[in-house]
């Protein structure tokens, strides 16, 4: 049998928890809401440019080990611009061709070497951006979602002083009010732990493809402009 209050108490929705949850608490969780529907915006930025870049990526180097020289590959570059390797291509096609202009070979091979690694880390660089935003809202979501617990239990608490007995209907507002808490905590750190992650793992693989393409790159030139 079901006693009364308890009955009462599983009809409450989590709307109308929240909604009598005090100021402060209604605060911790509209922040977790915030920094959960940005992180999912990001999320689903980064997904869609990865997506992109890795197409375009092995679209790019097809058309690049298929083209007879560099200058026909400057020419179509535009077509893979979403490409990570095209950053490189053109920081090395301009230190390359401003070589060549000038003495008609490669005479200084390190400074195309750093032309093309200035080429990986700008674009290393912008596949990392507002990756920061999800590490920060994985790391700090379970607090300010402890932190919203802390409120709730407080208010239990108060809400057993002020029955002046340990009864259910006196603790349940506030312990539903700190689980609420904690679960918007980890709903919002969760997907921004799992994607920082997985987006890691790709940026470092794409990383490791333009290093590739440098070394590429650099036998491309030796065969072109070398004596």
């Amino acid at each position: 049998m079901t006693l009364p209050y308890v009955g009462a108490f599983i009809q409450m929705s989590i709307w109308e928890l929240i909604l009598g949850a005090s100021l402060l608490s209604q605060l911790v969780l509209l922040i977790l809401l915030v920094a959960s529907l940005l992180s999912w915006t990001m999320i689903l930025a980064k997904w869609s440019q990865f997506k992109n870049a890795h197409a375009a990526n092995s679209a790019f180097l097809r058309a690049f080990r298929k083209a007879p020289n560099l200058d026909s590959v400057a020419v179509v570059v535009e077509q893979f611009r979403a490409a990570p390797a095209t950053v490189v291509f053109d920081f090395g096609y301009q230190e390359a061709a401003r070589q060549a202009q000038a003495k008609g070979a490669i005479v200084n091979r390190l400074a195309l070497e750093r032309a093309l690694q200035l080429g990986v880390s700008e674009e290393s660089a912008r596949l990392e951006r507002n990756m920061s935003w999800l590490a920060t809202t994985a790391t700090v979501s379970p607090f300010i979602g402890l932190f919203g617990t802390v409120l709730g239990i407080i208010d239990a608490f108060q809400g057993l002083g002020a029955a002046g007995s340990a009864s259910l209907r006196a603790v349940a507002p506030g312990i539903s009010e700190a689980l609420i808490a904690t679960a918007a905590g980890l709903a919002a750190a969760i997907p921004a732990a799992i994607a920082y992650n997985q987006f890691g793992h790709r940026i470092r693989e794409m990383i490791a493809r333009m290093d590739d393409f440098a070394l590429e790159f650099l036998n491309v030139t030796e065969r072109t402009f070398e004596d």
